[in-house]
């Protein structure tokens, strides 16, 4: 059973009302998203709060918006942003990012999305909600990006291996870029399960990386180690 916190270097998250708890794919996303020249973030499906408080931590001129469709999670995420050092610069809505609607438009779009396309639905509809297509699809994200982003603006995403095809055929149909693919490894022996992709309405020279997450069971790669430095307690 997972802890109904986690604790970080400079935060903690609680997750005891979040149907999705802290995980890798959050972490990496949180950390690896290019901040880069960016003044304004939206976290689309925020959960807990994580990657809008990582990137707060990372960017200290960022504004973040973050929206989460389940009220008990959004209600939460509330709450660990209000106990982070950076509460400032981040709000957090309750409901559907597409009717979500602002004065402004951001620079980047992050998204840790639900990803299960044709599978069996989980009964508890919090987790439905949090791992299935059903309330927010991978169309619905780019036509979101599509009113919510600037020109230059870039969307940061990760997907397993088997949905990230689906996913670039939809990105290719809209005429979007992929810029960035980095490949996520378990291990240096095992296949990769998961890509970290940045998306963009201009066409650039596509970098490609790889990172492995552990070299053996809880020792982390100095990859990944490198990635989240800043953020895990024992690194």
């Amino acid at each position: 059973m997972a802890n109904d916190y986690f604790q970080f270097k400079q935060f903690t998250i609680r997750q005891d009302r979040c149907a999705m708890k802290v995980g890798t794919d959050g972490v990496l996303l949180g950390a690896w998203a290019d901040l880069t020249d960016t003044h304004r973030l939206l976290d689309i499906g925020t959960g807990t709060g994580l990657i809008a408080i990582m990137a707060a931590q990372r960017n200290p001129e960022l504004q973040i918006d973050a929206i989460e469709i389940d009220p008990a999670a959004c209600k939460q995420a509330k709450e660990n942003v209000q106990d982070c050092p950076w509460k400032e610069r981040i709000q957090v809505f309750q409901g559907r990012v597409q009717d979500f609607k602002q004065d402004y438009l951001y620079d980047i779009i992050t998204c840790n999305p639900p990803f299960f396309i044709n599978s069996t639905q989980n009964p508890e509809r919090s987790k439905t909600m949090a791992r299935h297509c059903s309330t927010l699809s991978h169309e619905d994200i780019l036509n979101v990006s599509e009113k919510l982003l600037s020109p230059e603006g870039k969307i940061c995403i990760i997907l397993p291996i088997p949905e990230t095809e689906h996913f670039i055929t939809l990105v290719q149909s809209h005429k979007w870029f992929i810029n960035k693919f980095t490949t996520i490894c378990p291990t240096p022996n095992k296949p990769p399960k998961r890509k970290l992709m940045e998306i963009s309405k201009r066409q650039k020279d596509i970098v490609n990386k790889t990172i492995t997450l552990e070299t053996e069971r809880h020792v982390y790669h100095e990859s990944y180690a490198r990635l989240t430095k800043d953020f895990y307690l024992k690194l």
